[in-house]
């Protein structure tokens, strides 16, 4: 029977059953091993040829092909549909680095200790290298030996666990104290059943946020003769009576600091810290001090659109309004100035000011 158009082999396939599979670039194959040395690999992926993987490829995915053999079953990627020699191009890397992060998600689950190179320092922890795969440990994830320390850790391995693995987000991040204060770590939950609220306790900072100090304490633990260590965080409102801006210009890693426990978390396995209650509120003598009425003499110490700020002693502030400004009055930070106290309010910590006026106002001369 004669055959139209070269059909032949269309025929001879439709016979048989058997169909030449088409491979497209990226996507994902599985194939036997035929043949492994240290500079190539042929993998039989079901098409008119073997894939190879070579050159660059087969160095990049040395540490996957230990183990491997002749016959044994393995993932890849299509690099190229075709060479110069008609063959196609496979590459590894993708289904390296697919298994890698399963590795990572097996280290978390595993809760298993690992060595990690430290690369760089930055403000807020170390980057640092595993397995060609880049991390990072922030420094509240840092032991107190090594708070503010971490630059001795630079170009050296040491050990870590994994705390967060997200493939998608390129996001892999390690605590290097679930290792070396582990045992204290254990002890958390025991050592906030003996902490209560208005306790002192020591602490190192372990981490500054825009919101808040972070800062581990050792807290004892009765009738063991041991310490356990609990991260507390003393939230910005709880740093100074008077008002902070930017906790970084008041602390640094690694500074030793006291606290008092003002609420205890035992669910989340952490305490709620403040440093301004271990002295006294200045504001609970305001009252008789700065009586409405009464003159002081104050500094300036911000200015702002809708008045100029002046303190009188540590966390006593109070507000010449705008509208209460002097006709061509000019303030300037660190002023002298005279003022009285037109209105206080201890409770909501409001002091309104006036200015003393020590000549006639120009629009009444």
């Amino acid at each position: 029977m004669k055959v139209k158009n070269g059909s032949a082999m269309e025929e001879l396939l439709a016979r048989t059953g058997h169909k030449i599979k088409v491979f497209k670039r990226g996507e994902e194959v599985e194939g036997l091993i035929s043949a492994l040395s240290n500079k190539m690999m042929l993998v039989d992926i079901g098409a008119k040829t073997e894939g190879i993987v070579a050159d660059k490829d087969i160095k990049d995915a040395g540490e996957m092909l230990s183990g491997l053999k002749v016959g044994d079953t393995i993932k890849a990627f299509i690099k190229y549909t075709e060479n110069d020699q008609g063959q196609i191009v496979l590459s590894l890397k993708k289904a390296l680095e697919d298994s890698r992060w399963a590795m990572f998600e097996s280290w978390l689950s595993a809760e298993k200790e690992v060595d990690v190179l430290g690369l760089e320092v930055n403000k807020g922890g170390m980057i640092v290298k595993v397995d060609n795969i880049r991390g990072f440990v922030p420094t509240s994830q840092f032991g107190e030996q090594y708070l503010g320390k971490m630059s001795q850790l630079l170009n050296k391995n040491f050990r870590v666990k994994v705390i967060e693995v997200d493939k998608d987000q390129n996001r892999l991040i390690f605590s290097e104290k679930l290792v070396s204060e582990a045992e204290g770590l254990a002890k958390k939950d025991e050592a906030l059943n003996h902490v209560t609220v208005s306790d002192a306790l020591e602490g190192t900072v372990s981490g500054i946020m825009p919101f808040g100090v972070f800062i581990t304490v050792s807290v004892p633990v009765k009738d063991a003769g041991e310490v356990a260590k609990v991260e507390g965080l003393v939230h910005i409102s709880e740093i100074s009576w008077e008002k902070v801006t930017d906790p970084n210009e008041m602390f640094k890693v690694g500074q030793e600091v006291k606290v008092q426990v003002i609420g205890v978390d035992k669910e989340a396995g952490k305490l709620n810290l403040s440093i301004k209650r271990l002295s006294d509120d200045p504001w609970t003598s305001v009252e008789a001090k700065y009586a409405v009425g009464t003159r002081h003499k104050g500094k300036v110490v911000r200015i702002a659109p809708y008045g100029v700020l002046v303190n009188f002693e540590r966390g006593v502030d109070g507000l010449i309004h705008v509208s209460k400004q002097p006709q061509g009055k000019e303030f300037g930070m660190g002023d002298d100035v005279d003022v009285y106290v037109e209105m206080l309010d201890v409770k909501t910590r409001r002091m309104s000011l006036g200015v003393v006026l020590t000549e006639v106002p120009v629009g009444y001369r």
